[in-house]
Parts: structure tokens; sequence; C-alpha cells
């Protein structure tokens, strides 16, 4: 929540992948708030042509399945968008892969 305030003060936009909701989403997510978030950021659909190009992201690093299927999708979207672009994740290693030098990656 603080990162979320703190990014409206620099006045910075905030966007996520559709996927990204399914991924947070589990028994133990607080759905009010989960909603709450959502309805102040960006959700970015996937479509098939952002789909074609997160395939191509995941082609590029060498790495394929489910495994890094939603990195994919979040690191598409991440390259898509003017820059300068944070990516905030748990997987630092898997979105240097797929988003190289073109975002910054910060650990969660």
């Amino acid at each position: 929540m603080r990162l979320l305030e703190q990014a409206e003060r620099d006045g910075a936009d905030l966007a996520i992948s559709a996927a990204t909701i399914i991924e947070v989403t589990h028994d133990g997510v607080n759905v009010p708030r989960l909603t709450w978030l959502l309805s102040r950021i960006q959700v970015e659909p996937v479509t098939k042509e952002s789909a074609r190009r997160s395939a191509g992201l995941l082609m590029a690093a060498g790495l394929h399945g489910h495994k890094y299927a939603i990195d994919s999708m979040v690191a598409e979207l991440a390259l898509r968008l003017p820059g300068p672009v944070v990516v905030l994740t748990s997987d630092v290693d898997d979105m240097t892969k797929l988003c190289g030098q073109r975002a910054r990656i910060i650990a969660l």
C-alpha cells in the first residue's frame, strides 16, 4: 500500500497485466482489498498480439512452459509501456531474463 501511495505522490502511472490478477488470487487474499487496489491502477488485457509477443520473449530468453507464462505476459506489458519502466516482482531472475536492460527490476 505504501508503494502505491508513493507512486501516486510521484505521479507515476501504474499498470498490471490482467494475468497478474489470476496469479495473486488465492484463498488467503483479501478480495475487497484487491478490488480496491485494482480500481486504482490500469489493468491491461492479454490479447492475441500480446500473447504472441510474450511467447517471443520466452523464446528469446530460452524459456518455455507454464512456469514462465505469466512472467512473460508481465514482461511484455512492461516492454510496451513508455519508459522509464520499473517492474516490481518476486522473481527478479526470470524478469531480468525476459526484460533485459529495457526495464528496471526491483525485488518485492
